[in-house]
């Protein structure tokens, strides 16, 4: 592509920028990656694709290679250390209204190369490594990013632009958009072992939440490997936290003595809850982590910000192919940022707080309402619902800016 004016261009080529990119070139619109690093990402991060999530990434194209490099989740479990499990939730409750009634695990970084190989030769795409986005600017009939690429200071222009660059986001920061929240005093330890948790706990499912006062933790199973998650307490330095001592005292609240327990990777990260102002300014708009970022209780993170890529796309791809008018994108900040407020940022900070809890009365009730949805089929698919996020998309597609006549 030269550097003339672009119909689209979008900061960013992690999952949510490149489903973006997919989305818009299954429309047939030309579009065109900037990603700061001279290749796609290669962190695990986020690693949980939710029902819905798989059905979309299914009508782009994707789902069938990413199921098949990932490992199934049909159940999720709810724990506490006192009471032990207190209901295991099955995806097939709610098949009827997905096509994958399961959780996948499967690295973020996965996707973005089975998207990069299925783009790589489409002439409507095109990406740039290496080249850092400097400033936005924009008028009403373009915007323009100044960017560093090759050492070389470059200017590119389009009609629409997508951030989708990360918590850091320099298309947010460059423009002033507020990113409102805070940040937990707590950092969140994560240890991959190769631990076998199905023997050490017959009946554990691949995704269990274990609520304790004292000290709660989540265990995960990837191919080949289990990650447990614990918090680490705000007064503790990154040092200690990450020392073999600490390391080896935390693996052993969930793994007896008697059982070789060797951790191949550690991880230490600060975890934020944090929503920008607005989605949208002017001919910009902000997707994913640069638009939001929580903790990762729930796994609703990347799968939200992908939620907000295919949401803004089918509607700039209307807008671009003329069969919607512009103000059809003003939806899009009222639906992703109401849901993003009430669901993704509700629901994570309510996961924490339940696993936490500490005063014994929040301790009954959640296990009192785990308990009742287990036993009652109708609570149980309601759950399920809420945390596969269909309840999240379903209200957001329900809300719409009053145009005025």
């Amino acid at each position: 592509m030269s550097e003339t004016k672009l119909p689209v261009i979008i900061a960013g080529a992690g999952p949510v920028g490149m489903v973006a990119a997919a989305d818009l070139v299954r429309q047939n619109i030309p579009v065109l990656v900037l990603e700061k690093n001279d290749t796609l990402s290669g962190e695990s991060r986020a690693s949980t694709f939710h029902p819905p999530t798989l059905d979309m990434l299914d009508d782009l194209g994707f789902a069938k290679e990413l199921i098949a490099q990932g490992l199934k989740a049909p159940t999720v479990q709810y724990s506490s250390s006192a009471d032990g499990v207190l209901g295991t939730f099955d995806f097939g409750a709610i098949s009827d209204l997905v096509r994958h009634p399961f959780r996948l695990q499967a690295e973020q970084f996965k996707l973005t190369r089975i998207i990069l190989a299925g783009l790589k030769d489409n002439p409507l795409f095109s990406i740039v490594f290496g080249c850092e986005v400097k400033s936005v600017t924009q008028t009403s009939d373009a915007v323009t990013l100044a960017v560093t690429a090759g050492g070389e200071d470059k200017t590119y222009e389009c009609d629409w632009l997508i951030g989708a660059d990360g918590a850091n986001s320099i298309v947010r920061r460059s423009q002033d958009m507020e990113f409102e929240g805070f940040t937990w005093p707590e950092r969140f330890l994560v240890m991959t072992t190769p631990v076998d948790f199905t023997a050490l706990r017959p009946g554990v499912s691949s995704v269990s939440y274990v609520a304790d006062p004292e000290r709660w933790y989540f265990l995960l199973r990837i191919i080949g490997a289990w990650r447990v998650m614990m918090p680490v307490p705000g007064e503790m330095s990154d040092e200690e936290a990450l020392s073999e001592g600490y390391v080896t005292s935390s693996i052993r609240r969930v793994v007896p003595s008697d059982v070789d327990a060797p951790i191949t990777h550690t991880t230490l990260y600060r975890v934020h809850q944090r929503v920008a102002a607005n989605f949208q300014k002017g001919r910009s708009f902000l997707a994913g982590d640069a638009a939001h970022i929580n903790n990762p209780l729930g796994g609703m993170g990347m799968n939200g910000g992908i939620h907000d890529a295919l949401n803004l796309t089918s509607k700039l791809g209307a807008v671009i192919n003329g069969k919607d008018g512009a103000s059809i994108l003003a939806d899009y900040d009222l639906q992703r940022r109401t849901v993003t407020m009430q669901a993704i940022q509700g629901d994570t900070i309510r996961n924490k707080k339940n696993l936490e809890a500490k005063d014994e009365a929040d301790r009954a009730r959640f296990r009192d309402d785990i308990r009742a949805a287990a036993a009652d089929p109708e609570k149980g698919r309601a759950l399920l619902r809420r945390i596969a996020m269909l309840d999240s998309l379903e209200r957001a597609s329900a809300l719409h800016v009053d145009v005025p006549a």
